[in-house]
């Protein structure tokens, strides 16, 4: 048998165990099982790209654990994936800390308020329970106390706050962190199997929603 034809029979060989390879990656993960599909999906921020948005606590430790390895995850994504958070609330307590996020965000001081206010409440246990509580977290980061109490009060602030709560509503969130791919899956680490696997999962959606986008362009 000719070098040609040999190569020819390898390649006729593989061709299979490829295509089955593939059929298994792309049965790996299952809806209903590791991830679940919203009834309705929800609008997203920018429709000309695919949403990935983290539902978080401040107070969840799960969500404290989870911060660096999705924000590594976030950062080595394509200029098509718009990953934000969104702050779940379920008590008057979780509705302050969502408005100090916004807080931080609006005066562009997310960065290293964000990471401060994890760390008080899941290293230094303070509950940030009042809103002059949480103008100390800011004040530490050198934001003036004043424009502290205006930002946190305004309606843009306000706003936000109400939209992230009527948009976990609307996502069905059941806990902290979760999820939500482009306003039609939801996932969790229970769910995925651990919070490096969601990432995975999130992986396998966005490229499905890229897929979509593409055959719709």
């Amino acid at each position: 048998m000719t070098y040609r034809l040999k190569h020819l029979a390898t390649f006729c060989l593989l061709l299979p165990l490829a295509f089955i390879a593939n059929i298994a990656a792309a049965a790996q993960y299952t809806a209903g099982t590791h991830y679940e599909v919203l009834d309705t999906p929800v609008r997203t921020s920018d429709p000309k790209r695919i949403e990935v948005a983290e539902v978080f606590w401040y107070g969840c430790s799960h969500c404290f654990s989870f911060e660096p390895m999705v924000s590594t995850w976030a950062k080595q994504q394509p200029e098509d994936v718009n990953f934000v958070h969104s702050p779940a609330i379920w008590h008057k307590n979780m509705e302050l800390h969502a408005r100090a996020y916004y807080t931080a965000k609006a005066l562009k001081v997310l960065g290293p308020v964000h990471l401060a206010i994890f760390e008080a409440m899941n290293l230094k246990k303070d509950k940030l329970a009042s809103k002059e509580a949480i103008a100390k977290i800011f004040v530490a980061q050198g934001v003036d106390l004043d424009k502290f109490n205006k930002t946190f009060d305004s309606f843009g602030v306000v706003s936000a706050t109400k939209q992230a709560d009527a948009r976990q509503r609307s996502y069905g969130v059941k806990g902290t962190p979760e999820m939500v791919v482009n306003g039609r899956y939801r996932l969790s680490a229970k769910m995925a199997g651990g919070q490096g696997q969601m990432l995975e999962v999130a992986d396998y959606l966005i490229a499905i929603e890229r897929k979509h986008k593409n055959a719709g362009s």
